[in-house]
């Protein structure tokens, strides 16, 4: 199979790295006799391409007391994905473990993965795990750190234990969800302020106040700044 020379040094430089971890997540699936897989697979699906984020987002954008946060995730969601999936996965096109190495391959077939396509560096479940978690970090301090890493340590191990990505595409991931993270408190932090500024304008003032919340659709599904 012909890689990219960038892919090449990544399998050279963090060959011991990535074989040590994969190496003991294996001997863990096989001396569990297989116990941790279907949680290992749930956690993975839950990360399918950020969609559990995106609906969190969401979700948060609905209330006018959490629009900022939900803005901020969802912009950390974003960048990531901009990041990883359409800039560094196809540039540095690293085939998956399974792909590589018969050994890995066997790994992969022991612990009853499913089906993987598209590039391995860097993961994709692992830097929207790392953007959301991080943008909500920036946004509500620091009691939020540990089940923050906590989210993504997990999403990292589901993803190394299926042997779908490298340890080293784990790293990469968590690097670029930290830097989606603050990249998006930046900005969210500017689009709210310039809000806030020119409340005046009856569209900015809607943005920032319009609220599904039960009290507030009681009346009307808009609490201006006048019934705060």
């Amino acid at each position: 199979m012909d890689i990219t020379a960038m892919a090449q040094w990544l399998n050279a430089a963090f060959s011991g790295y990535d074989g040590a971890i994969l190496g003991a997540l294996h001997a863990l699936a096989q001396a569990a006799g297989g116990f941790f897989t279907p949680f290992m697979k749930l956690i993975t699906l839950l990360g399918e391409k950020g969609l559990l984020f995106f609906l969190l987002a969401l979700a948060l954008m609905c209330f006018s007391k959490t629009r900022p946060i939900g803005v901020c995730v969802f912009g950390a969601v974003c960048c990531g994905a901009l990041i990883t999936n359409l800039i560094l996965k196809d540039w540095v096109a690293r085939p998956r473990p399974f792909e590589a190495l018969e050994l890995y391959k066997q790994w992969w077939t022991a612990v009853g993965s499913p089906a993987e396509d598209g590039f391995s560096f860097p993961s994709g479940h692992v830097t929207a795990a790392a953007a959301g978690m991080s943008a909500l970090c920036f946004m509500r301090g620091k009691k939020l750190i540990l089940p923050s890493v906590l989210v993504v340590f997990l999403m990292g191990v589901s993803r190394n234990y299926l042997v779908a990505h490298y340890p080293s595409d784990v790293l990469a991931a968590i690097m670029i969800g930290l830097l989606s993270g603050l990249v998006a408190w930046v900005i969210t932090k500017l689009i709210f302020r310039f809000l806030e500024e020119h409340r005046a304008v009856p569209f900015f003032a809607f943005l920032l106040d319009f609220d599904l919340s039960p009290a507030a659709l009681r009346r009307g599904g808009y609490q201006g700044k006048h019934q705060r």
